[in-house]
């Protein structure tokens, strides 16, 4: 395993695979179980999965979940409609490895702090919708990005380490799917400020960009969403992933 975690980040939308543009326009992609079971022959290490329509309010979609857990080989990082230790108790059950919090963390902060007494701070991830303002701030959204929370970035990250997140995904929005690489002052900003690992999403489109998020924005882990899902910008989908010695050597 890489030291770096390079790692798919799939969405998910009513039990299919989808993804977005600024968090907008959601493309069909395919089935998330055959998705896993490409990533499980590329020896991917790890994944995250994210139901957009869970987060929107429809619920926990416990049946695909399963689906997709008894077909991966690689620990799993769900996030989307959480809103309860209960919930998280009956995700674990099913093969969960780490469960991210988003719009509940940002509701009731307490929350956080609850799970991370439950089942431990390693299990808890906390995951911030970033968007920048036209006054150049970055404030953190919930509700998949359409309410402006305005808080500073920083302040909620801060808060979400001293809670008990073990880890923070920090996803832009203005990034999310263009293929324009990472939002580097954003991650520099984020980590500079917490001592948790953070995990860059929203933006790659290179191997280069995945090495600038770690080397020049401090990201202890990277995810990938569109450069896992499709052959190239404006290209048909394929489900691929960079070879390890390709990962390795970004960070040799």
């Amino acid at each position: 395993m890489l030291s770096t975690r390079v790692m798919p980040c799939l969405l998910m939308s009513r039990g299919a695979l989808v993804k977005t543009v600024k968090f907008k326009n959601p493309t069909y992609v395919g089935d998330p179980v055959n998705a896993v079971r490409i990533f499980n022959q590329k020896e991917v290490d790890e994944l995250i999965l994210f139901d957009i329509d869970a987060s929107a309010g429809a619920g926990i979609d416990y049946e695909t979940v399963e689906k997709v857990v008894g077909e991966c080989f690689m620990p799993i990082t769900y996030g989307g409609g959480v809103r309860s230790v209960a919930e998280m108790r009956r995700l674990y059950a099913l093969g969960i490895e780490k469960i991210s919090l988003s719009t509940a963390a940002l509701a009731n902060p307490r929350l956080v702090e609850e799970a991370a007494m439950a089942v431990g701070v390693q299990s808890v991830v906390v995951t911030l919708d970033v968007k920048k303002t036209v006054f150049g701030k970055y404030t953190v959204r919930v509700d998949r990005g359409r309410r402006d929370t305005k808080r500073p970035v920083s302040e909620v990250a801060v808060e979400m380490q001293e809670r008990g997140a073990g880890e923070l995904v920090v996803y832009s929005i203005d990034r999310d799917g263009t293929w324009d690489g990472f939002d580097l002052d954003l991650m520099a900003h984020v980590t500079s400020r917490v001592n948790i690992p953070v995990i860059a999403s929203g933006g790659a489109g290179t191997l280069d960009d995945i090495r600038a998020a770690v080397k020049t924005g401090g990201a202890s882990a990277v995810a990938i969403g569109s450069m896992a899902v499709f052959q190239g910008k404006d290209l048909g989908v394929l489900i691929k992933f960079p070879k390890p010695q390709e990962l390795a050597n970004l960070f040799a």
